[in-house]
């Protein structure tokens, strides 16, 4: 039995969103051609590969089976038709990249504009996802995470500063009024501005020094989602209303022009800088190739 490629890749689209109107986003195609196309697959295949609701679209067990089979296969095909790209005089084609808010807010901006320059015929489209997940379930080619966070099975490429720091600071009029704190422990009688992970658990903050490391949980009058509510800490943090822990390199700009004061800075932890990570296979798509190159043509952007 043969199956329409392009009905085949229909319902991998519609499945990896989770829906119709969010596959033709993903895959620039119209939501009810893609209907169209899987009810075709369907009625060929003589079996229902999704289970449709008004609020949701959900591979049934036919479908997961069908799925897990064509992702890798559909990957090949696409690698494989990409060579082509080998032979234009510049690589064309989309780029889908999952990186974290951190990534988006202190690594990007550095990287994004000269790579567009160097690659017009390129079109990058950026998700920022906090979460940890599955690259290529998500419909992406390569993500941005920290090592603690990368899969096993997947290359990593250095991207940005090499080694960054988690910074605290305050306003200077907070700390008239409570105080500076001399060691981490003090940090538990300060009101401190705290992160949430996505998965509900606390950041912890921790810290270190001449091989001493202290971690603390400290309270405070503010919690908020890591990611996207960090700007909302460092607006608290502004206003005075505490103490808060996040990324350097977030804080610097009002560190220089002295809104906010360093906090047991002596304290202040480093770890390694953020990866590129994509799946090991030989044939990369040229935009992916060519952001791979580029950023290591460029280790420090």
């Amino acid at each position: 039995m043969k199956a329409d490629l392009g009905d085949l890749n229909a319902f991998v689209a519609v499945a990896r969103a989770g829906g119709f109107r969010e596959g033709a986003r993903a895959s620039g195609a119209s939501a009810s051609g893609l209907s169209e196309a899987v009810r075709r697959l369907e009625a060929q295949l003589g079996v229902r590969l999704l289970n449709r609701t008004t609020r949701s679209v959900a591979p049934t067990e036919a479908g997961i089976s069908l799925l897990e089979r064509l992702r890798p296969a559909l990957g090949e095909v696409e690698a494989a038709l990409d060579v082509v790209n080998g032979f234009r005089d510049r690589p064309a084609g989309t780029l889908r990249l999952n990186v974290p808010v951190s990534a988006a807010r202190l690594v990007l901006p550095a990287i994004v504009p000269p790579f567009l320059a160097a690659y017009p015929d390129i079109r990058l489209e950026v998700v920022v996802d906090d979460g940890f997940v599955d690259v290529l379930a998500a419909g992406c080619d390569a993500g941005i995470r920290y090592d603690e966070r990368l899969e096993q099975d997947m290359i990593a490429v250095p991207i940005g500063p090499r080694r960054q720091r988690f910074a605290c600071a305050a306003a200077p009029n907070y700390l008239e009024h409570r105080g500076r704190p001399e060691h981490p422990r003090e940090l538990l009688a300060h009101a401190c501005l705290r992160g949430q992970f996505a998965s509900g658990a606390m950041a912890t903050w921790e810290f270190e020094r001449n091989g001493e490391t202290v971690r603390v949980e400290p309270t405070g009058p503010l919690l908020v989602r890591l990611g996207g509510g960090a700007d909302l800490m460092v607006d608290a943090a502004l206003a005075g209303s505490g103490i808060v822990c996040l990324f350097e390199d977030w804080l610097r700009p009002h560190l220089a022009a002295g809104a906010l004061e360093p906090v047991l800075q002596a304290w202040w932890p480093s770890f390694s800088g953020p990866f590129l990570y994509y799946p090991g296979r030989r044939l990369l798509p040229a935009p992916l190739r060519a952001f791979v190159d580029f950023v290591r043509s460029h280790p420090e952007r």
